[in-house]
């Protein structure tokens, strides 16, 4: 029997406060809003000294109204990107591109530059589009949940055609797309093409990753729930003699106590933005066809991220656990930003080392 490559070890990300009030949906705040830009430049640059390996963002066009207008304020991912792209060294950085608003050859000539900028370091997250508002305000139909991923296929074969085959040759046609001797030079500098992520869980979602993208990115009702997810997804990317790297996002909070830190997640909960949870629970589950299990706290406590709260160990070991249920990297959202990618870097990442979960 042939050997099995080794798994690399846990990939570290961010999901970036490049938007306002992130990433708890409540008035509770420790720090000043953290979504400016030279605050996101801070935090890059803490998170690569600290060892991370990528950040992620948000694209919002509007906010979800509430007394914090959750995400109402916010930098676009593709120039945040190039600015960060531009002072970091070694860390890597992703766009959130929708498709609705975006053609494939201009994200395609966008990212690759961006690539460029970043010497192989850039990434991009294709989201197939699930808010009325934000596209209503453009003139910009919302298709049907099926048709949304038909769309995302043909972008995603554009994005590859012209990062891969020869300038000036790629051809595409479909209901959605006509390209005729589409031309994107320079190709990206990251063979054979940047990282492609997608997140969702509908059966369109998971076929569409397994045929054509390199990250699922999977939100698990809860730590041990990981393995279900993870496990299908890999094996529908085998089924196409493929693989795929599963991320998910968790809310990581550590306090000196696990009593500290669940009554710090109480505080959070208990100044909920009411209108904003609901704006946005609403959205996702009329839209996206994801998250359905999550309740409004949950959603109050990181926008439905998975909790990782306790003291520093048991936030090394959950970690752990959600590595060893086979997902491949996390996209963290903290309560403070700077302060805790800078803690993080000092009070986790050895443990997670002594744990043999990152190098």
């Amino acid at each position: 029997m042939a050997s099995q490559p080794e798994r690399a070890g846990l990939q570290l990300g961010l999901f970036m406060p490049n938007c306002s009030n992130m990433y708890a949906i409540s008035t509770y705040r420790t720090e000043p809003d953290e979504w400016p830009y030279e605050s996101n430049k801070k935090i890059a640059l803490a998170a690569e000294e600290a060892g991370l390996h990528f950040l992620f963002p948000v694209s919002r066009w509007r906010g979800f109204g509430g007394k914090t207008n959750y995400l109402g304020t916010s930098l676009e991912t593709m120039t945040w990107a190039s600015a960060l792209l531009a002072v970091t060294q070694k860390i890597h950085v992703y766009s959130t591109v929708h498709i609705p608003v975006f053609h494939p050859l201009v994200a395609a000539k966008m990212g690759a530059s961006l690539d460029h900028i970043g010497n192989g370091r850039w990434g991009i997250n294709i989201v197939s589009g699930w808010s009325k508002e934000e596209f209503g305000m453009m003139g910009i139909e919302l298709l049907p949940h099926r048709e949304r991923y038909q769309r995302t296929t043909a972008f995603i074969e554009i994005l590859k055609g012209l990062w891969t085959t020869e300038p000036g040759t790629f051809n595409h046609d479909s209901p959605w797309y006509h390209i005729e001797n589409g031309y994107v030079m320079p190709q990206p500098v990251h063979k054979p093409h940047p990282p492609i992520a997608n997140a969702g869980i509908s059966e369109e979602a998971k076929d569409l990753v397994a045929r054509l993208c390199d990250v699922a990115f999977i939100g698990p009702p809860s730590i041990e729930g990981t393995i279900d997810l993870t496990r299908e997804f890999k094996e529908r990317a085998r089924q196409y003699g493929r693989t795929v790297r599963c991320a998910g996002y968790p809310f990581v909070l550590w306090r000196d106590s696990e009593k500290e830190a669940q009554d710090e997640c109480r505080r959070i909960v208990g100044h909920m933005d009411t209108v904003a949870v609901e704006n946005w629970a609403r959205g996702l589950n009329i839209g996206s066809g994801s998250f359905d299990q999550f309740t409004l706290e949950m959603f109050t406590l990181g926008a439905g991220a998975l909790p990782v709260v306790g003291t520093a160990e048991q936030v090394a070991l959950k970690l752990k656990r959600l590595y060893d249920l086979g997902m491949d990297g996390v996209l963290m959202v903290f309560l403070s930003y700077h302060e805790d990618t800078v803690r993080f870097g000092k009070e986790i990442m050895p443990l997670l080392r002594q744990l043999a979960v990152v190098a």
